[in-house]
Protein backbone atom coordinates (compact mmCIF):
# COMPACT_ATOMS: atom_id res chain seq x y z
CA UNK A 1 0.00 0.00 0.00
CA UNK A 2 1.23 3.22 -0.92
CA UNK A 3 0.22 6.76 0.60
CA UNK A 4 0.71 9.89 -0.51
CA UNK A 5 0.50 12.25 2.36
CA UNK A 6 0.13 16.43 1.69
CA UNK A 7 1.22 18.87 4.78
CA UNK A 8 -0.41 22.65 4.51
CA UNK A 9 -1.45 23.90 7.65
CA UNK A 10 0.91 26.52 8.19
CA UNK A 11 3.95 27.76 6.80
CA UNK A 12 5.36 24.42 5.60
CA UNK A 13 4.09 22.76 1.47
CA UNK A 14 5.14 19.05 2.15
CA UNK A 15 4.75 15.90 0.13
CA UNK A 16 5.75 12.16 0.90
CA UNK A 17 5.28 9.12 -0.03
CA UNK A 18 5.39 6.17 2.58
CA UNK A 19 5.05 2.29 1.49
CA UNK A 20 3.91 -0.22 4.16
CA UNK A 21 6.46 -2.55 2.82
CA UNK A 22 9.51 -0.39 2.32
CA UNK A 23 8.79 2.94 4.51
CA UNK A 24 9.35 5.84 3.59
CA UNK A 25 10.69 6.09 -0.08
CA UNK A 26 10.17 10.31 -1.06
CA UNK A 27 9.56 13.56 0.63
CA UNK A 28 10.25 17.28 0.27
CA UNK A 29 8.97 20.06 2.17
CA UNK A 30 9.12 24.09 1.20
CA UNK A 31 9.81 26.40 3.75
CA UNK A 32 8.04 29.14 4.04
CA UNK A 33 10.11 30.81 7.10
CA UNK A 34 11.94 33.34 4.97
CA UNK A 35 9.12 35.46 3.80
CA UNK A 36 7.40 35.43 7.00
CA UNK A 37 10.56 36.12 8.95
CA UNK A 38 10.12 39.52 7.47
CA UNK A 39 6.63 40.19 9.45
CA UNK A 40 7.96 38.27 12.53
CA UNK A 41 5.39 35.82 12.50
CA UNK A 42 3.34 33.72 10.16
CA UNK A 43 0.93 35.72 7.62
CA UNK A 44 -1.83 33.39 6.96
CA UNK A 45 -2.92 34.92 3.65
CA UNK A 46 0.88 34.83 2.48
CA UNK A 47 1.16 31.08 3.51
CA UNK A 48 -2.10 29.79 1.36
CA UNK A 49 -0.46 31.78 -1.71
CA UNK A 50 3.17 30.58 -1.34
CA UNK A 51 0.89 26.83 -1.05
CA UNK A 52 -0.68 26.98 -3.87
CA UNK A 53 2.91 28.32 -6.14
CA UNK A 54 4.81 25.42 -4.52
CA UNK A 55 2.70 22.26 -3.91
CA UNK A 56 2.59 20.79 -7.74
CA UNK A 57 6.82 21.25 -7.87
CA UNK A 58 7.12 20.00 -4.31
CA UNK A 59 4.90 16.92 -5.06
CA UNK A 60 7.06 16.04 -8.28
CA UNK A 61 10.12 16.46 -5.69
CA UNK A 62 8.74 14.17 -3.52
CA UNK A 63 7.98 11.01 -5.80
CA UNK A 64 11.12 9.08 -5.11
CA UNK A 65 11.16 7.51 -8.37
CA UNK A 66 8.05 6.03 -8.67
CA UNK A 67 4.61 7.04 -11.02
CA UNK A 68 1.92 8.47 -9.69
CA UNK A 69 -0.11 6.45 -10.93
CA UNK A 70 1.42 4.16 -8.39
CA UNK A 71 -0.14 6.12 -5.72
CA UNK A 72 -3.09 3.64 -3.84
CA UNK A 73 -4.26 6.50 -1.38
CA UNK A 74 -3.43 10.10 -0.45
CA UNK A 75 -3.47 11.28 2.82
CA UNK A 76 -3.50 15.25 4.21
CA UNK A 77 -3.89 17.63 6.68
CA UNK A 78 -7.57 18.58 7.56
CA UNK A 79 -6.73 20.28 10.56
CA UNK A 80 -6.32 22.09 12.74
CA UNK A 81 -4.00 25.10 11.13
CA UNK A 82 -4.64 28.18 9.41
CA UNK A 83 -8.06 27.43 7.09
CA UNK A 84 -6.90 28.94 3.34
CA UNK A 85 -3.29 26.83 4.10
CA UNK A 86 -5.35 23.59 5.08
CA UNK A 87 -8.03 24.44 2.12
CA UNK A 88 -4.86 25.01 -0.65
CA UNK A 89 -3.88 21.11 0.53
CA UNK A 90 -7.24 19.54 1.22
CA UNK A 91 -8.17 20.61 -2.45
CA UNK A 92 -5.37 18.85 -4.02
CA UNK A 93 -5.67 16.40 -2.35
CA UNK A 94 -9.32 15.78 -3.53
CA UNK A 95 -7.80 16.40 -6.91
CA UNK A 96 -6.03 14.06 -7.10
CA UNK A 97 -8.10 11.36 -5.72
CA UNK A 98 -10.63 12.08 -8.27
CA UNK A 99 -8.15 12.24 -11.21
CA UNK A 100 -6.66 9.14 -10.01
CA UNK A 101 -9.65 6.75 -9.01
CA UNK A 102 -8.17 6.63 -5.57
CA UNK A 103 -9.35 7.50 -1.60
CA UNK A 104 -8.35 10.80 0.27
CA UNK A 105 -7.83 10.73 3.90
CA UNK A 106 -8.66 13.18 6.24
CA UNK A 107 -5.48 13.37 8.99
CA UNK A 108 -5.47 15.43 12.41
CA UNK A 109 -2.27 17.15 12.38
CA UNK A 110 -1.63 16.39 16.16
CA UNK A 111 -2.43 12.70 16.21
CA UNK A 112 0.08 12.98 13.33
CA UNK A 113 2.94 14.39 15.65
CA UNK A 114 2.02 11.63 17.85
CA UNK A 115 2.51 9.25 15.68
CA UNK A 116 5.72 10.21 13.99
CA UNK A 117 8.89 8.93 15.81
CA UNK A 118 7.57 5.32 14.61
CA UNK A 119 8.67 6.59 11.25
CA UNK A 120 12.48 6.42 13.12
CA UNK A 121 11.82 3.44 15.20
CA UNK A 122 10.24 0.08 15.61
CA UNK A 123 10.04 -0.69 18.89
CA UNK A 124 6.91 2.10 20.08
CA UNK A 125 3.42 0.33 20.89
CA UNK A 126 0.84 1.37 22.61
CA UNK A 127 -0.10 2.64 25.40
CA UNK A 128 2.75 5.68 25.99
CA UNK A 129 3.05 8.84 27.22
CA UNK A 130 3.64 12.05 24.68
CA UNK A 131 4.68 15.83 25.26
CA UNK A 132 3.26 17.37 22.48
CA UNK A 133 5.39 20.60 21.86
CA UNK A 134 4.97 23.13 19.37
CA UNK A 135 4.24 26.68 18.58
CA UNK A 136 0.59 26.48 18.55
CA UNK A 137 0.10 23.47 21.69
CA UNK A 138 1.52 22.39 24.58
CA UNK A 139 -0.18 18.86 25.61
CA UNK A 140 0.30 16.20 27.67
CA UNK A 141 -1.38 13.13 26.87
CA UNK A 142 -2.25 9.41 27.09
CA UNK A 143 -2.31 7.67 23.80
CA UNK A 144 -3.51 4.66 24.63
CA UNK A 145 -4.33 3.63 20.96
CA UNK A 146 -5.13 4.64 17.53
CA UNK A 147 -7.75 7.32 17.60
CA UNK A 148 -7.72 6.70 21.40
CA UNK A 149 -6.27 9.83 23.43
CA UNK A 150 -6.92 11.41 26.56
CA UNK A 151 -5.37 15.03 27.32
CA UNK A 152 -4.11 15.11 30.66
CA UNK A 153 -2.86 18.75 30.55
CA UNK A 154 -2.63 21.28 28.05
CA UNK A 155 -1.00 25.16 28.49
CA UNK A 156 -3.46 27.96 29.86
CA UNK A 157 -2.69 30.33 27.60
CA UNK A 158 0.62 30.37 25.57
CA UNK A 159 1.88 27.06 23.82
CA UNK A 160 5.65 26.10 24.84
CA UNK A 161 7.22 27.30 21.64
CA UNK A 162 5.05 30.57 21.11
CA UNK A 163 6.67 31.84 24.43
CA UNK A 164 10.16 30.72 22.85
CA UNK A 165 9.13 32.65 19.49
CA UNK A 166 8.08 36.09 21.72
CA UNK A 167 11.01 35.89 24.29
CA UNK A 168 12.94 35.38 20.81
CA UNK A 169 11.33 38.66 19.54
CA UNK A 170 12.03 40.41 22.56
CA UNK A 171 15.50 39.73 22.31
CA UNK A 172 16.04 40.90 18.86
CA UNK A 173 16.53 37.49 17.75
CA UNK A 174 14.93 36.68 13.88
CA UNK A 175 11.99 34.66 13.20
CA UNK A 176 11.63 31.61 14.47
CA UNK A 177 12.66 32.62 17.55
CA UNK A 178 13.04 28.75 19.62
CA UNK A 179 16.41 27.64 17.52
CA UNK A 180 17.67 31.26 17.88
CA UNK A 181 17.60 30.56 21.49
CA UNK A 182 18.10 27.44 22.35
CA UNK A 183 21.92 28.47 19.95
CA UNK A 184 22.49 31.32 21.82
CA UNK A 185 21.82 30.13 25.58
CA UNK A 186 24.48 27.54 25.15
CA UNK A 187 27.05 30.60 25.78
CA UNK A 188 25.01 31.56 28.74
CA UNK A 189 24.50 31.37 32.19
CA UNK A 190 21.07 29.90 33.24
CA UNK A 191 20.99 30.77 36.67
CA UNK A 192 21.76 34.18 35.94
CA UNK A 193 18.02 35.38 35.80
CA UNK A 194 15.50 33.47 38.70
CA UNK A 195 12.11 33.57 36.61
CA UNK A 196 9.45 31.66 37.77
CA UNK A 197 8.36 28.39 37.39
CA UNK A 198 4.34 28.63 36.45
CA UNK A 199 2.34 26.20 38.24
CA UNK A 200 5.29 23.66 38.45
CA UNK A 201 3.58 22.69 41.95
CA UNK A 202 0.36 22.66 40.68
CA UNK A 203 -1.74 19.42 41.55
CA UNK A 204 -3.33 19.07 37.71
CA UNK A 205 -0.45 18.25 34.77
CA UNK A 206 -1.83 21.51 33.14
CA UNK A 207 0.80 24.41 31.93
CA UNK A 208 1.22 27.98 31.37
CA UNK A 209 3.89 30.03 29.98
CA UNK A 210 2.20 33.81 29.98
CA UNK A 211 3.99 34.60 32.77
CA UNK A 212 7.35 33.79 32.28
CA UNK A 213 7.27 35.40 28.89
CA UNK A 214 5.83 38.48 31.25
CA UNK A 215 9.21 37.89 33.66
CA UNK A 216 11.36 38.18 30.99
CA UNK A 217 9.67 41.17 29.18
CA UNK A 218 10.22 42.76 32.98
CA UNK A 219 13.72 41.56 33.23
CA UNK A 220 14.80 43.38 30.04
CA UNK A 221 13.26 46.82 30.85
CA UNK A 222 15.07 46.76 33.95
CA UNK A 223 18.75 46.73 31.79
CA UNK A 224 20.63 49.43 30.67
CA UNK A 225 22.35 47.88 27.54
CA UNK A 226 20.31 44.38 26.59
CA UNK A 227 23.46 42.62 24.24
CA UNK A 228 25.11 41.95 27.54
CA UNK A 229 22.81 40.19 28.88
CA UNK A 230 20.70 38.36 26.11
CA UNK A 231 22.77 34.82 26.18
CA UNK A 232 22.26 34.88 30.16
CA UNK A 233 18.56 35.28 29.51
CA UNK A 234 18.16 33.01 26.75
CA UNK A 235 19.65 30.08 29.12
CA UNK A 236 17.45 31.33 31.87
CA UNK A 237 14.64 31.26 30.20
CA UNK A 238 15.15 27.95 28.68
CA UNK A 239 15.97 26.20 31.90
CA UNK A 240 12.83 27.78 33.47
CA UNK A 241 10.56 26.42 30.28
CA UNK A 242 11.89 23.14 30.47
CA UNK A 243 12.48 22.50 33.95
CA UNK A 244 8.16 22.85 33.82
CA UNK A 245 7.85 20.30 31.43
CA UNK A 246 9.93 17.71 32.72
CA UNK A 247 8.46 17.84 35.97
CA UNK A 248 5.06 17.79 34.45
CA UNK A 249 6.15 14.31 32.69
CA UNK A 250 7.30 13.23 35.97
CA UNK A 251 3.53 13.50 37.41
CA UNK A 252 2.26 12.21 34.32
CA UNK A 253 4.47 9.06 34.47
CA UNK A 254 3.73 8.10 38.19
CA UNK A 255 0.17 8.84 37.25
CA UNK A 256 -0.51 6.30 34.48
CA UNK A 257 2.57 4.00 35.02
CA UNK A 258 3.16 4.35 31.59
CA UNK A 259 6.67 2.64 30.40
CA UNK A 260 7.06 4.67 27.13
CA UNK A 261 7.25 8.37 26.58
CA UNK A 262 7.15 9.94 22.90
CA UNK A 263 8.25 13.60 22.57
CA UNK A 264 6.72 15.22 19.53
CA UNK A 265 6.38 18.85 17.82
CA UNK A 266 9.18 21.41 16.81
CA UNK A 267 10.14 21.81 20.74
CA UNK A 268 11.13 18.50 20.69
CA UNK A 269 14.10 19.18 18.58
CA UNK A 270 15.54 20.99 21.54
CA UNK A 271 18.63 19.20 23.09
CA UNK A 272 18.21 20.77 26.12
CA UNK A 273 14.59 19.15 26.54
CA UNK A 274 15.89 15.92 24.79
CA UNK A 275 18.69 15.75 27.49
CA UNK A 276 16.62 16.12 30.42
CA UNK A 277 13.74 13.73 29.38
CA UNK A 278 16.50 11.21 28.28
CA UNK A 279 17.38 11.26 31.93
CA UNK A 280 14.30 9.89 32.51
CA UNK A 281 14.86 6.47 31.08
CA UNK A 282 17.07 5.19 34.06
CA UNK A 283 15.05 7.26 36.65
CA UNK A 284 11.66 5.48 35.81
CA UNK A 285 12.99 2.56 33.62
CA UNK A 286 11.46 3.87 30.59
CA UNK A 287 11.94 4.43 26.97
CA UNK A 288 12.31 7.91 25.27
CA UNK A 289 11.48 8.71 22.27
CA UNK A 290 11.67 11.44 19.50
CA UNK A 291 11.53 11.97 16.08
CA UNK A 292 13.96 12.88 13.72
CA UNK A 293 15.06 16.15 13.56
CA UNK A 294 13.50 17.15 10.37
CA UNK A 295 10.16 15.39 11.31
CA UNK A 296 9.90 17.21 14.54
CA UNK A 297 9.04 20.39 12.57
CA UNK A 298 5.58 20.14 10.22
CA UNK A 299 6.25 17.49 7.26
CA UNK A 300 4.46 15.66 5.06
CA UNK A 301 6.24 12.03 6.12
CA UNK A 302 4.11 11.66 8.99
CA UNK A 303 0.93 12.42 7.30
CA UNK A 304 1.55 9.84 4.87
CA UNK A 305 2.52 7.48 7.84
CA UNK A 306 -0.64 7.71 10.09
CA UNK A 307 -2.70 7.73 6.36
CA UNK A 308 -1.11 4.39 5.81
CA UNK A 309 -2.72 2.98 9.60
CA UNK A 310 -6.14 4.49 8.40
CA UNK A 311 -6.61 2.94 4.86
CA UNK A 312 -10.34 3.35 3.56
CA UNK A 313 -12.03 1.70 0.92
CA UNK A 314 -12.82 4.46 -2.27
CA UNK A 315 -16.71 3.22 -1.95
CA UNK A 316 -17.31 4.10 1.59
CA UNK A 317 -15.10 7.21 1.71
CA UNK A 318 -16.88 10.36 3.36
CA UNK A 319 -16.50 13.83 2.23
CA UNK A 320 -14.40 16.25 4.95
CA UNK A 321 -13.75 19.91 4.99
CA UNK A 322 -10.97 21.46 6.64
CA UNK A 323 -11.20 22.17 10.48
CA UNK A 324 -8.77 24.74 11.96
CA UNK A 325 -9.85 24.22 15.20
CA UNK A 326 -10.01 20.25 15.91
CA UNK A 327 -9.34 19.13 19.52
CA UNK A 328 -7.44 15.86 19.31
CA UNK A 329 -10.12 13.89 21.74
CA UNK A 330 -12.40 14.61 18.61
CA UNK A 331 -10.29 12.61 16.57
Amino acid sequence: MITLGIETSCDETAVAVFDTSRGLIGESVFSQIDMHAEYGGVVPELASRDHCLKILSVLEDSLGGINISEIDQVAYTAGPGLLGALLVGESFAHGLSAGLGIPSIPIHHLEAHLMAPALDFDDISFPFISLLVSGGHSLIIDVRGLGDYEILGESQDDAVGEAFDKVGKLLNLPYPGGPHIERIAKEGDPSKFNYPRPMLNSDDLNLSFSGLKTAVLYSIRDLDNLDEHIADIAASFQQAAIEVLVSKIKKALIKTNRDTLILAGGVAANMLLRDEMNKLEDEYGIKVRYPEMKHCTDNAAMIAYLGSLKSVDLSKQGISCARPRWPLDEV
